[in-house]
């Protein structure tokens, strides 16, 4: 019911401006804009919709920080990595893989990016790929038990197995 009365608050503010755009008789346009609290008082607007609205506003704000700072600071592996993060939980892993690549431009054998890209690659299936990611941070750090977890994982996803390089490297 509150939902019904809120959609129909809404038809009938819209249509009526372009009601008064429409008419005859007023052939010029009106530039006078009516405040948001004449055309919905604040008690009436839905809480739970206005948190989601300023979630979705912080987030694109957020977004375009981090993309600012990656695109001022390539080599900025944090700032990449949140911003691969908000891609990947916004389901856009296409585009966190390009951030990572553009940071991988700037700090080529950086282990966090290729980490961060192997396993945005995996989340896509592409498992072979993320593994040569896993196989490459490994042998810039051999001992990185993350890279060495993910890469593990990732055979797991595939149906592969291989020794553990922990295991070799000791």
């Amino acid at each position: 019911m509150f939902l019904r009365r809120n959609s129909l608050l809404f038809a009938v503010l819209a249509i009526l401006p372009l009601g008064g755009c429409a008419s005859w008789q007023k052939p010029a346009l009106s530039v006078q804009e009516t405040s948001s609290p004449e055309l919905l008082s604040a008690d009436q607007i839905d809480p739970a919709m206005r948190e989601r609205i300023l979630r979705e506003v912080g987030q694109d704000v957020q977004e375009r920080a981090l993309r600012d700072e990656v695109k001022q600071h390539p080599d900025n592996v944090d700032a990449a990595i949140r911003l691969t993060n908000a891609l990947v939980g916004q389901k856009r892993p296409h585009e966190a893989v390009e951030v990572l690549d553009s940071v991988l431009v700037a700090a080529p054998g950086n282990v966090r990016a290729l980490n961060a890209k192997g396993v945005i690659l995996d989340i896509e299936g592409r498992h072979d790929a993320a593994q040569a990611l896993y196989r490459r941070a490994l042998e810039n750090e051999p001992g990185n038990q993350m890279v060495q977890h993910n890469f593990n994982l990732s055979l797991a996803f595939n149906g592969k197995s291989e020794q553990p390089r922990l295991a070799r490297s000791q």
